[in-house]
Formats: C-alpha cells, structure tokens, sequence
C-alpha cells in the first residue's frame, strides 16, 4: 500500500470518528461493507474516485481536503510554527511532523490553532507592556482576523463559483463594451455616484454612504481604480447573498474577520466583472501571460490582473497555476495565495532571497527569477513594484511589490521566461530562515531548527549564523 493511500485510511477513519459514526453505520451510507470500510482505514485497500465522490455528496467534504497538497500544506505549518525557539529542546523532526500529518491530520490542525493562539498571547502581552509603558489604560487583545481570511481563500484555492457566477450574469446586464457607463447606470438604482474632492475624502477613495444613498468616489482614482471600485460596490449590492453565504463560513471566528473576509470577497467579484472568466483566460493564453498587455485590455492595474490570474481555478478550464503575494518594503506580506504549492511564510519573515523583495531595487520595472527550493522543486517567478492609487506627496511614496509565480514546467507558458534557460541554474531560496537547510547562505538571519547554533568569537563567516568549514 502507498503512503498516500495510507493517508487516505487515516484520514478517513478521523472523519468517521469526527461523525461519531460506528463502521457499520458509515459503510452503510457510503454504500459498501463495513468489512471493506474497516480495510480501506487499515490501508488494506485503495480509496476509489467513486468512493470519494460519495464521500463528498454524504458528508459534505471537500475532495481536495484529502489530497497529498493539503498533508504538504499542512506539514509545511507545522514545520514553520515547531521553527519557533519554543520547541528547540524537543528535537522534532520533519519526519515527525509528516507521521503527525499522515495518521492524525486533526491534531496537526489542532496544534496550528493552539500555536495562533500561543502568538497572538505574545501581541497581547506586547501591546500590554507597550500601553502600561505609555500610560493609558484598556487593552484590547489582539486577534488575527487576516489570517482566517487568508485560510478561507486558501482552503478554497482562491476560486470561488458563486461569485463568478454572480459576476458573469452582472456583466451581462450592464454590457460589455462600455463597462463603467453600465455599472454608474447599475448604481444608480441604490445610490447616486459622486466625483468627491480629494479634501473632502478624508484620506479614502471610496466611501459608500448608505443611509444618504451616496457612494463618494475620490477624484485621486485613476481611471482603473475608479472601475474596479465601481465593481466592488456593485459586488456589494448586487451579490451580498452570495458573500453572505460565504462569509458565513465558520473558520470566520470574529466580526472583524467576517468584515474583512466582506471586502476581500468583493474585491474578487470585482475582478471578475472587470475580467470575466473565459475571455481573460483565453486572452493570457493568446498573450502568454503578458500583465501589461492583459491590463490594456481589460482596463485593469498590474496588481488586479496578476490577482485575478491566481483565481483561474475552474475545474476543467483552469489557467497556470500560480502562487500571488504582495508584500510592503519591510517584507511584511499583506496578500498570499498559492496553488502552485510553494510553501509562503506565514508565522515569520519570508526568505530575503525572493525576487519580490528585491523588486524594490527597481521600482516600476519586472524582474524574474528562477527558484531553487529546499525540496526540490523549482519555480519560475516575476515581480513588480505597485504604487497604490491616491493623491498627494505620501501617497506617490507608498511602495508594495507583487510576486507571481509557477512550477518551472509551466514557464514556458511565460511571456516572461523567453530568455530564460530554465534547466539553468537557479537561486536558493527557502521558506523562512528557521525552515532553511542552506548555511552557506549570506542572507540568514536567523538559525535552523536542525542544527544547534555553533558560535566562534573568532571567526566571521558569510553572516552571523553560517558556520565557518576549514
């Protein structure tokens, strides 16, 4: 029996347990015997796809849950929380970890949850010492709301139907050629469009008012912004039952997370009003995935078009599979998502090594890069530098990078690898530091979890943690 096949037993049996349902019972509704179910959990016997697709329509669990890319996603979380200091005595291995993953995938999860509450403890205990610092009283504890976004989108592959369907049926309404008249036309049932002044604003470009019927768009926004907001309000009235039943999710823990998983949701109807599914996925492929020509033609900016190119996911009619993610100039990342199965930071700071940190050496301008990882795997990457959309000294300073990226049998699909040996020599880059095996490496800033910190006071090597060899 393989190890996958050994993971679906596994797996199956929790679920069973989690329904609190005996063999003989679950058998019964999947249609088979409780002899053969007791075989499949044993890794006796392979998991069919007709046997998984019923596992779906009875219990309501998502097929891909019990792929080989959510154990690595998983085993990857783990591997990034037991890199916290915290466990160093323990000794774990990523070979415990992937045991842990294999047989009992719940408690992995389980212990992600107990660790996301370990840190934010810590913010807490941060903000409080920083208040009882500063004098004044009330301290508010600190939750991660981005993160449960972040899953939410994940867990979904960052596709989701209902809002493109929701979308597809919006553009019908309002046509095509002159998308912008027939959203204002659209609106102006619910609200009247106002052309603000940027004083007036307050600092926002888009504010709906709705107990006046207003919707206040900033004269700042360039003319795609002024679209793409247009969209999302449109998103927010035109489909609030389909993100209403999205959001319902129960990984959305707070009304903050609830508020924000709102925006992000009709952010993506959006971008599908403004690309709708089929022609912009027949326009990358004709394009070869060029972002400049695919944001001339859709009236889109170079961050929208490469977010909306990490939600070609359709079942059947899916684009390359990519990784997005966008981060600040302090390497704070603010978006993630990634189907092309690298593994992004998510507990600490992303490997300095990523082309989307150095894009900020040249802002404006798309640098590519070809990608090592630690286990094996390559990846063809592109970035760029974004300037967010509004007005005035402060607003022309604010940098953000976007990374896209792929499996490196899928560059050559890339515009952007035409001059690239991509069987060439690659760039080591790792997850995070505490994750990475490399020590020869100059960029380290912190050292691994798999090796004890050795320190002479009388050698210096590439950097404070790299270990000096004779």
């Amino acid at each position: 029996m393989s190890k996958e096949a050994a993971q679906l037993g596994a797996r199956l049996r929790a679920l069973r347990r989690r329904e609190r349902l005996t063999q003989a019972a679950m058998a019964e509704r999947l249609g088979i015997s409780a002899s053969y179910l007791n075989l499949i959990e044993n890794n006796r016997r392979p998991m069919t796809a007709a046997l998984l697709i019923r596992l779906a329509s009875e219990f309501g669990v998502d097929v891909a849950s019990f792929a080989e890319e959510g154990d690595q996603r998983l085993a990857s979380e783990l591997l990034e929380a037991f890199a916290d200091p915290l466990f160093d005595e323990h000794g774990l291995t990523s070979q415990d970890v992937r045991d842990l993953v294999a047989q009992a995938p719940g408690v992995g999860r389980a212990v992600l949850t107990l660790y996301e509450a370990l840190r934010e403890s810590r913010e807490s205990a941060h903000a409080l010492a920083a208040r009882l610092s500063e004098g004044p009283a009330g301290v508010e504890p600190v939750h991660l709301p981005s993160e449960e976004v972040s899953a939410l989108i994940q867990a979904k592959r960052n596709h989701f139907p209902e809002l493109e369907d929701a979308a597809a049926s919006l553009r019908r309404r309002v046509g095509g050629d002159l998308l912008e008249g027939g959203l204002r036309t659209l609106l102006a049932r619910h609200v009247e469009v106002v052309e603000a002044p940027v004083e007036r604003m307050g600092g926002a470009l888009r504010r709906l008012e709705r107990d006046r019927g207003r919707l206040l768009l900033s004269e700042a926004l360039s003319p795609h912004s002024r679209l793409f907001q247009l969209a999302h309000v449109a998103g927010l009235l035109e489909a609030e039952g389909a993100i209403d039943g999205l959001v319902a999710d129960a990984t959305l823990t707070s009304d903050t997370a609830r508020t924000l998983a709102r925006v992000a949701l009709a952010n993506y109807f959006a971008g599908a009003v403004v690309m709708p599914y089929a022609p912009f996925l027949a326009a990358a492929e004709a394009t070869r995935y060029d972002i400049g020509l695919l944001g001339h033609k859709f009236h889109a900016s170079f961050e929208q078009v490469c977010h909306r190119l990490s939600t070609l996911q359709r079942p059947g009619a899916s684009g390359v599979p990519f990784h997005f993610m966008r981060v600040d100039i302090a390497g704070n990342i603010s978006k993630r998502f990634s189907a092309s199965g690298i593994q992004v930071a998510r507990f600490s700071g992303a490997c300095a090594r990523w082309n989307v940190h150095a894009a900020f050496m040249t802002p404006g301008r798309i640098r590519v890069q070809l990608s090592d990882m630690p286990d094996g795997q390559r990846y063809f990457c592109v970035a760029r530098t974004v300037q967010r959309s509004g007005a005035g000294w402060h607003d022309s300073h604010t940098l953000h990078a976007v990374g896209l990226g792929c499996r490196v049998e899928h560059g050559r699909r890339l515009i952007y690898a035409d001059d690239v040996n991509l069987e060439g020599a690659a760039v080591p880059v790792g997850v995070t530091c505490r994750l990475c095996p490399r020590m020869d490496c100059a960029s380290r800033a912190m050292p691994p979890i798999h090796q004890a910190l050795g320190v002479d006071e009388d050698v210096r090597g590439l950097s404070f943690y790299a270990p000096v060899t004779d």
